[in-house]
C-alpha cells in the first residue's frame, strides 16, 4: 500500500535554514521512504531570491516586458539559457539545467515577500543530495529524496509537478526488454517514476496550505540518479 503523509509544522523558511535537518525532526523519516520537497523553499533556504528594485532592465527586457515589470523581465533573460518562445510578456524559456518551462522558473508565487521573485536552485539534484545526506546524518533514514517544481505540459491545459532534483533513487524506471501480459517484448517503455511521485505529492500539497514536504511510503525504488537523466538534450534521445 502507498501512503502519502504531509508533513506538518515546519517554519517558514530562509536563507540559511537546513532543510534536512529541519525534516528530519518533523517528518520522522524511515528508511525506503521518499520525501518531495516543494522548489520554493529550496530556493530560499539557498538564497535563490532577487529583489526586483535591485535590477536594472535591459533594452531587450524593456522590448519583451507589455505591462509586465520590464525588471522581472530582465531576470527572466538573465536565467535563461535560451528563449523558445515569446507572446510579451510571456516568455517560455530553456533553462541552464535544460528544462524549458514559463519565464525560466522565475516566480512571483510564495515568494517571501513584495517586489521579491524566487529563481530555481542552481544545481537542483545537489540540492536534492545535501537533503538526503542530512536526514540520513540526523534521522538514520536511508530515503530518496525530490525536489519538485510545477511545469505546463505541451499542448496540455494546467500544470502539475515533476521532479526537478533527484537523488537516492533512479527517476527512470527502465522497462525495456520485459515482457507485457500478451509476451511482447518492450522496446521503448520507460516511465518517469521520479515525475509520478512529485505529481502524487502535490495531491496532499497544495500552495495555500503551507506544506512543502511531503513523505511517500510503500513505493519500491531502486538505483541512484539524478533528475538531468529526465531531460532530453538532443533531437536523438527521443529515439533512445
Amino acid at each position: 500500500m502507498i501512503e502519502i503523509h504531509p508533513v506538518d509544522g515546519l517554519p517558514e523558511i530562509v536563507e540559511g535554514d537546513d532543510l534536512g535537518a529541519l525534516i528530519a525532526a518533523q517528518a520522522q523519516p524511515r528508511d525506503g521512504d521518499v520525501v518531495v520537497v516543494a522548489q520554493k523553499i529550496v530556493s530560499k533556504a539557498e538564497g535563490r531570491v532577487v529583489r526586483i528594485e535591485d535590477v536594472e532592465a535591459s533594452e531587450r527586457a524593456r522590448e519583451l516586458a507589455g505591462e509586465r515589470d520590464p525588471r522581472e523581465l530582465e531576470v527572466v533573460l538573465r536565467e535563461a539559457k535560451r528563449i523558445v518562445r515569446s507572446r510579451p510578456p510571456f516568455l517560455i524559456a530553456e533553462t541552464r539545467h535544460g528544462f524549458v518551462c514559463a519565464s525560466a522558473g522565475v516566480d512571483h508565487s510564495n515568494a517571501p515577500g513584495p517586489g521579491t521573485v524566487v529563481l530555481l536552485p542552481l544545481d537542483p539534484d545537489g540540492s536534492a543530495r545535501r537533503i538526503r545526506a542530512t536526514i540520513r546524518e540526523r534521522a538514520g533514514a536511508d530515503v530518496a529524496v525530490i525536489v519538485s517544481d510545477s511545469f505546463g505540459r505541451p499542448f496540455r491545459h494546467g500544470t502539475t509537478d515533476v521532479a526537478i532534483g533527484v537523488a537516492g533513487m533512479s527517476p527512470l524506471l527502465d522497462l525495456r526488454g520485459t515482457t507485457d501480459r500478451a509476451g511482447y517484448v518492450l522496446r521503448s517503455s520507460r516511465v518517469a517514476i521520479a515525475d509520478e511521485l512529485a505529481a502524487a505529492a502535490d495531491l496532499v500539497r497544495g500552495k495555500h496550505d503551507a506544506i512543502p514536504v511531503v513523505v511517500i511510503r510503500g513505493v519500491r525504488t531502486s538505483g541512484d540518479g539524478a533528475a538531468t537523466e529526465l531531460v532530453m538534450r538532443a533531437e536523438r534521445d527521443l529515439f533512445r
